[in-house]
């Protein structure tokens, strides 16, 4: 029998930052707490270049929402509105 176990870095946002650094591959992000929070997800390491996630509608807490990507450059996250993310990635 063949165990196979995922395991993944994280970091916890609540305003727009840098996630990672070079090559990887995101899983997604959970939202934690939101008032009309959307987010952007950027290959990158600022909000700028190429797009992995355009903006999306206002979030709701309490959701996972998986973005099986990978990216080159880096991780960014854009959020607006008012709200906490945690994002995971490898």
């Amino acid at each position: 029998m063949n165990l196979v176990q995922e395991s993944y870095g994280y970091r916890a946002l609540s305003a727009s930052g840098q996630v990672a650094t070079g090559a990887g591959v995101l899983k997604g992000f959970y939202v934690g707490t939101s008032t009309s929070l959307t987010v952007k997800i950027w290959d990158n390491t600022a909000a700028s270049g190429a797009v992995i996630l355009e903006t999306t509608a206002p979030l709701t807490a309490g959701t996972f929402h998986e973005v099986p990507a990978g990216f080159a450059t880096g991780l960014f996250v854009t959020l607006g509105g008012t709200g906490t993310i945690t994002v995971f990635y490898a």
